[in-house]
């Protein structure tokens, strides 16, 4: 005998499947039509023949390929050629490392001297280059040129390079394609990252593989009270379909399809404009995040420099007295114009001690000098680009420079009467007060890094033939190679303590033969294909020999808006904060104050630096001692404390109110996330906005990306994107936590349609001498998880239990989702109970109050449970919505017009009798009023936290 029509077990099966391979298709159909476009682009390749088109995916090594301006370069290749006058061209890096200043690229030397682009066919040459690897900041290789007399061969390093994923800023530009494919740069880089499966999600799983075991000892149950007769092992397969109700297969449809509405209502609100998601799948963890690990610089900080501070020792001048640095230098230039006899230009050096003026001059000068800022001039309607270059007009020039540092340094000297005016590969311009222009030949920069953490530039004056090399870095790199002086370290800390970046600014002037000497053995250094960077290094060290101290600079980084009171609610929230920066310990420790991130009443204690076991061991005895302190410590003392006393550590500082992290790598930041899900087992969130936050952001539970100054990728790499790092308080505050109590009521409720019917089941079968028969049948079965009751149950996806408002408000609401109370294993026996409690006294109920024919029974219990589940979504609502009012009357509407059609099953006539409907109205009565009587009775003498505040 067959248990009922067989599309009542594939019909809800198959249609579960389609919604999850539907949805995974269109998101997979996405991903397809992207790549497609990507692959797909067309560039130009100069051949024999002259230009042909070519895709980008039939681009091959030692291709020819023409990139216009604004075009994204298609391959790693080696920069041949520009069409630039000045030689060189810009290049946009966003998608690459994050940052969204343009980089300075040059052409290969004798490519570039070439007539034309098409002469580069007519050579014979080749590329020696180092196999492919991950390092997006160095390249090392040789350029040779076999046909001329003697062979020309030109060393190749990152500045000669255009990879895969940049934009061309300036300029047409030629290259020679190097690597392709899975060779590329940036796709070496990219990680494939983790699947994230939600918390909710694999508790939800827990409670139906419970669920599971419930069925297959229920079936066994009722075969055992049959005493195992006859053919028992066909009984347990026809109970185990009979009660397979039990397992609610409409579950996972529901959860995604509420996932998709959560997703739809963050992306929707006004009061977070911009928000991006990306993982439709994990909303929920945003309700309950315990760790939150954020970025600094242009998360926490704009990345908006401010110049604040100069300091020469002897006296320093902030920005109330910017006005004297300016008549320092103007006095400088006029007294040079009015007498020109006495001195031979600016740069005269005499051993007479120097006046402030000129003391003040020198180091002014140097910082307009030492940088990799490039003045760049824009038509503004009334002037066209060709014509503001040639007058270097004000209101046309933009500068740009690969940090904004840099731009803040030079856009003070503009302020204080020396302005940048013009720069090209070899040479600079500056402008005086007096309107006279000082031309500088730069004959070698050594850009920064940071393994160096510092930049340094020989010029030439050109007036009078000086050669000076002037270096600006870190006051831990600055320290070693200045000459002595007591002032240094004890002002470099008390500006840091001011949460001001400071960079130390020295020059040494240099003798002809002395540069000459140097330059001979830099050349060769750089085209050494072994261990270049090491001997360009040694090299250059040579220089750094007792340079003259001229000044220490210091800017600060502004705060994002609203960041302390986002905090402030964060930690009220019981959501502890740790900073990741990759920043110096003194500048970070600043951060942290200014931003509330460790209030006024915490201590804070500095871990000190250890190098080995035993100090890391006296260190954290130090530590174990304070109580309530907040905690700093730099990655390298980090390294250690992890190596060799993890565990203790780990323990320590998530004790901590907060911590801060500095001097942190992206892998530093990966592997704090990593062990903080480890030791703690809570949830974690990331928040970032650069290219190095990726991995951190990608390994949390939750990443979230502020579209910040740094470019996207941080962005895109997240599963949520938001504008400003304030929004981060109304994501977690107000949709997760909503998200969340959703989900949770809505996986309870529908296990508990699920289990009602199969209790029904289970005491018609025990009735009924432990038969194996169905009490429902076809379209019945069908029918009662989707059209009569699918609406209702879904509409408590708009269920709320506080206004958003309130919720900002009383961020502690939050706090009790961090226990898990919405959805535990004692919510769950509480709903398995009611369906138990409500399941039986239906089934009883119509058993006791039938007349004379089964199909009654199926009518009577039917229409009961149908109202029971309408009358308990009802019941656990908390806030009404009119869609919430729409399906619940729709439902009920949809099943009294069904009655026409399911004469099969129900009997018409019965329906429309008195009887009926008394019966009924009994049946569902007793089975819902004690729930409403116990809901009214806990309301009343324990009420829950939320309503408290809403009553």
């Amino acid at each position: 005998m067959r248990l009922g029509a067989l599309y009542t077990y594939w019909v809800p099966l198959g249609f579960v499947l389609a919604v999850t391979v539907i949805r995974e298709a269109v998101e997979e159909i996405r991903c397809y039509v992207r790549d497609r476009e990507v692959n797909c682009q067309i560039f130009s390749r100069l051949t024999a023949r002259g230009t042909v088109k070519v895709k980008s995916s039939n681009i091959q090594v030692g291709d020819l390929i023409i990139v216009e301006k604004n075009q994204r370069v298609p391959a790693d290749m080696i920069f041949l050629r520009t069409s630039e006058k000045n030689g060189s061209c810009f290049l946009r890096t966003d998608q690459l490392d994050g940052e969204t200043d343009w980089k300075l690229r040059l052409p290969v030397a004798c490519a570039q001297r070439l007539p034309t682009a098409a002469d580069l066919l007519q050579i014979r040459s080749y590329v020696y280059a180092e196999e492919p690897n991950i390092d997006i900041h160095n390249f090392v290789g040789t350029f040779t040129r076999e046909d001329s007399d003697p062979p020309i061969s030109e060393s190749l390093s990152i500045e000669n390079t255009l990879w895969a994923g940049t934009v061309i800023a300036s300029g047409t530009v030629v290259g020679v394609v190097l690597y392709t494919g899975r060779e590329l740069r940036s796709v070496m880089n990219t990680s494939n990252p983790r699947s994230k499966i939600g918390l909710f999600d694999l508790e939800v799983n827990c409670l139906t593989k419970i669920l599971f075991g419930a069925l297959v000892v229920v079936s066994l149950v009722m075969v055992a009270l049959q005493h195992f007769a006859g053919r028992w092992y066909l009984q347990i397969i026809r109970f185990l379909l009979l009660f397979s109700n039990i397992i609610p297969i409409s579950l996972r449809v529901n959860l995604d399809m509420g996932k998709i509405v959560y997703s739809w209502v963050i992306r929707r609100d006004s009061k977070i404009p911009g928000t991006v998601v990306r993982s439709s799948t994990i909303p929920e963890q945003l309700g309950r995040i315990s760790y939150l690990l954020t970025d600094k610089t242009g998360t926490l900080t704009q990345n908006e420099m401010v110049f604040k501070r100069l300091h020469l020792g002897t006296v320093a001048y902030g920005l109330d007295s910017m006005d004297e640095v300016q008549s320092h230098i103007f006095s400088i230039y006029t007294q040079q114009s009015q007498d020109p006899p006495a001195q031979k230009g600016p740069t005269l050096t005499t051993k007479v001690r120097r006046t402030m003026s000129s003391r003040v001059h020198e180091a002014v000068k140097a910082i307009a000098l030492c940088h990799n800022v490039t003045p760049v001039y824009e038509s503004n309607g009334a002037t066209d680009q060709a014509e503001a270059e040639k007058r270097y007009e004000d209101s046309c020039r933009v500068y740009q420079a690969s940090s904004p540092d840099e731009v803040a340094l030079v856009q003070w000297t503009e302020s204080v009467g020396l302005t940048l005016v013009g720069r090209d590969q070899s040479s600079m311009q500056l402008r005086t007060p007096g309107d006279q222009i000082l031309n500088f030949t730069i004959l070698q920069i050594f850009p920064f890094t940071y393994e160096s953490k510092r930049m340094g530039i020989i010029v030439r004056d050109e007036s009078t033939g000086e050669i000076t090399f002037y270096m600006k870095g870190a006051d831990v790199v600055m320290a070693g190679i200045v000459q002595y002086n007591d002032w240094l370290e004890e002002e470099c800390g008390n500006m840091a303590r001011e949460g001001l970046r400071v960079l130390v600014v020295a020059k040494k002037s240099l003798a002809e033969e002395q540069y000459q000497d140097f330059e001979a053995r830099y050349v060769q250094a750089k085209l050494s294909v072994h261990d270049r960077s090491l001997k360009v290094a040694t090299v250059i060290e040579s220089l750094e020999m007792e340079m003259g101290l001229l000044c220490l600079t210091g800017v600060e980084d502004q705060l994002q808006a609203d960041v302390r009171p986002t905090l402030e609610t964060l930690r009220n929230a019981g959501i502890k904060v740790w900073m990741l920066t990759g920043d110096k310990l003194e500048t970070a420790t600043c951060t942290a104050k200014n931003a509330h991130l460790v209030t006024r009443n915490q201590d804070i204690h500095v871990f000190r630096l250890v190098t080995n076991r035993s100090e890391a061991h006296l260190e954290l005895n130090a530590f174990r001692r304070k109580h309530d302190c907040a905690l700093v410590i730099s990655g390298d003392s980090l390294e250690i404390c992890l190596k060799y006393y993890e565990y203790e550590f780990m323990e320590l500082a998530c004790q901590c109110p907060a911590v801060v992290c500095c001097r942190c790598t992206p892998t530093q930041k990966a592997q704090i996330v990593r062990l903080l899900q480890e030791r703690t087992g809570k949830l974690t969130c990331a928040v970032g906005d650069g290219g190095n936050d990726v991995s951190m952001i990608q390994e949390s539970d939750c990443g979230v990306g502020v579209e910040g100054k740094e470019g996207k990728q941080a962005s895109l790499a997240a599963d949520f994107s938001i504008t400003q790092f304030k929004h981060l308080g109304r994501l977690l505050m107000v949709h997760g936590r909503n998200s969340y109590k959703r989900s949770a009521a809505l996986s309870q409720f529908v296990i508990h349609r699920s289990l009602c019917i199969s209790t029904m089941q289970a005491v018609f079968s025990s009735v009924f001498y432990f038969a194996s028969v169905p009490l429902y049948q076809g379209f019945l079965i069908i029918g009662y998880s989707t059209i009569y009751t699918m609406f209702p149950v879904f509409s408590l996806v708009l269920d709320k239990d506080v206004k958003s408002e309130v919720a900002m408000l009383y961020p502690e609401l939050y706090k009790d989702l961090l226990k898990g109370r919405p959805l535990s294993y004692k919510t769950f026996l509480i709903w398995v109970l009611i369906s138990i409690y409500q399941g039986s006294t239906i089934m009883y109920g119509a058993l006791l109050l039938f007349e004379s024919e089964f199909v009654h029974i199926v009518a009577i219990s039917f229409t009961s449970l149908i109202l029971t589940e309408l009358l308990m979504v009802a019941l656990t609502i908390q806030t009404w919505h009119w869609l919430m009012t729409v399906a619940e009357l729709l439902s009920l509407a949809c099943y009294i017009a069904s009655l026409v059609f399911l004469h099969e099953f129900i009997d018409v006539y019965f329906i429309a009798t008195l009887s009926f409907l008394w019966k009924v109205s009994v049946i569902t009565l007793v089975s819902c009023l004690p729930l409403y009587v116990l809901k009214y009775l806990r309301r009343r003498f324990s009420p829950p936290s939320y309503s408290k505040l809403t009553s």
